[in-house]
C-alpha cells in the first residue's frame, strides 16, 4: 500500500488552504487533480481525511492526526531532496515568493525580471497577499514586506529606502473642487476608499509636527485594487491615496499632482526576507546573491536604491493591527 509524495503534499497543501481551487493555485495544477489525489490517497487508506461542504473543506479527525505525523516527514523528504539539488552548479527548480501587492509591484522591474534573465531555469511562483503570511507555513521560500513588518526569526535584506504614500488627484478635478490644504478639508472632497484584505476601510493615515491623524474618507467608490483607484483618479472621479511609485510616472507627466506633501508620513524600506536553511538549494543562493548584488550596484533609481545595509535578522516581531498587517 503505497502513496506518492504527490497525494501526501496535496492533503497538506489542502489542509493548509481550506479549499481546493487554492490547493491548486499553490501546487499550479487543476482542482479537479487535487480532489482525485486526496480521493485517492482516501481511499488507500479507508478513511475520510476531509469534511466537504459546498463552501468549505476541514480536516476530519483522522484526517488532523495524519497531517500532525505526515508533515514533518514531508518536510524532510523536501529538506533531503533540498540537500541534492544544493550540489547543482546551474540554479533550477522553483522559488516561491509572497509579498504585499505594492511591495511586489516596487520589486518586480528591478529584481524578479532581471533574476529571470540571468537565470532562466528558475521558475518564479510570485504571490501578491494583502495581509500578513507565515512564509514557512504557506510553504514560500520568501517574503518581501516592509522592514518593521519582517517577523523576529527571519534573516533580511533591505531593498531600498524609505517609501511614502501620497494623496493625488487630475489637476481637473483640483481645478473644479478646489485643493485641500489640511487632511480635515478630505471630509468636503470626493475620495477612492479602500477596502483591506481584511475587509475594514482604510483610513488614510497623516503626521506632521509629531501630530498624527487618520481619517475616513467619503466618496462614490469603495475599491480593493489600487490599479482601479488610479485609473479613477486620472478620469476626475476624485482624491486617492496611493504608493508615490505607483503614481510616478504619472506625477511626471502632470497627470496627476500632489496634495497634503507636508501630512504624509514616510514608510518604512521594504526588506526581502527568508528562514535559515540548511541545505538551500542552488537556486534559493543564487537569489540571495543576486540581491544582495542588486543592493550593493544599483545606485540612482527610485525604486532600488541604498541599498547600503547589510543583511540582518530581524530585530523584532510586526506589529498588530488592522492598518499595517494589510495593504493593498
Amino acid at each position: 500500500m503505497n502513496s506518492s509524495l504527490t497525494e501526501l503534499e496535496a492533503v497538506l497543501v489542502v489542509a493548509r488552504c481550506g479549499k481546493f481551487r487554492a490547493a491548486a493555485v499553490e501546487l499550479g495544477v487543476s482542482t479537479t487533480a487535487i480532489s482525485n489525489a486526496v480521493g485517492k490517497l482516501e481511499r488507500t487508506l479507508g478513511v475520510r481525511l476531509f469534511n466537504r461542504t459546498t463552501r468549505s473543506v476541514s480536516l476530519t479527525e483522522a484526517g488532523q492526526q495524519f497531517v500532525a505525523q505526515v508533515a514533518p516527514a514531508v518536510r524532510d523528504i523536501h529538506e533531503a531532496m533540498d540537500g541534492v539539488r544544493a550540489r547543482q552548479s546551474t540554479p533550477s527548480g522553483t522559488l516561491r515568493i509572497n509579498a504585499f501587492p505594492t511591495a511586489a509591484r516596487e520589486i518586480f522591474s528591478a529584481l524578479v525580471l532581471p533574476f529571470v534573465e540571468a537565470h532562466p531555469q528558475v521558475h518564479i511562483d510570485l504571490v501578491t497577499e494583502g495581509r500578513m503570511v507565515d512564509i514557512v507555513a504557506g510553504g514560500f521560500d520568501f517574503g518581501v514586506r516592509s522592514a518593521d513588518r519582517v517577523p523576529a526569526d527571519m534573516i533580511a535584506i533591505p531593498l531600498g529606502l524609505a517609501r511614502r504614500n501620497v494623496v493625488v488627484a487630475s489637476p481637473a478635478y483640483l481645478a473644479a473642487r478646489g485643493t485641500p490644504k489640511v487632511p480635515q478639508d478630505l471630509m468636503n472632497h470626493a475620495c477612492l476608499r479602500v477596502r483591506l484584505p481584511n475587509g475594514a476601510l482604510y483610513r488614510w493615515p497623516f503626521e506632521k509636527g509629531g501630530q498624527s491623524v487618520q481619517i475616513d474618507v467619503k466618496g462614490a467608490l469603495t475599491l480593493d485594487e489600487a490599479s482601479l483607484a488610479r485609473t479613477a483618479a486620472l478620469a476626475s472621479v476624485g482624491l486617492t491615496l496611493a504608493m508615490e511609485s505607483d503614481v510616478r510616472d504619472d506625477l511626471d507627466a502632470r497627470r496627476l499632482v500632489c496634495v497634503l506633501e507636508d501630512w504624509t508620513p514616510t514608510l518604512s524600506p521594504l526588506s526581502l526576507y527568508y528562514p535559515s536553511r540548511r541545505n538551500p538549494t542552488a537556486a534559493f543562493k543564487a537569489f540571495i546573491e543576486f540581491a544582495r548584488q542588486r543592493r550593493e550596484s544599483t545606485t540612482g533609481s527610485t525604486r532600488l536604491t541604498g541599498w547600503d545595509m547589510k543583511d540582518t535578522a530581524s530585530g523584532g516581531s510586526p506589529k498588530t493591527g488592522a492598518g499595517p498587517d494589510c495593504e493593498i
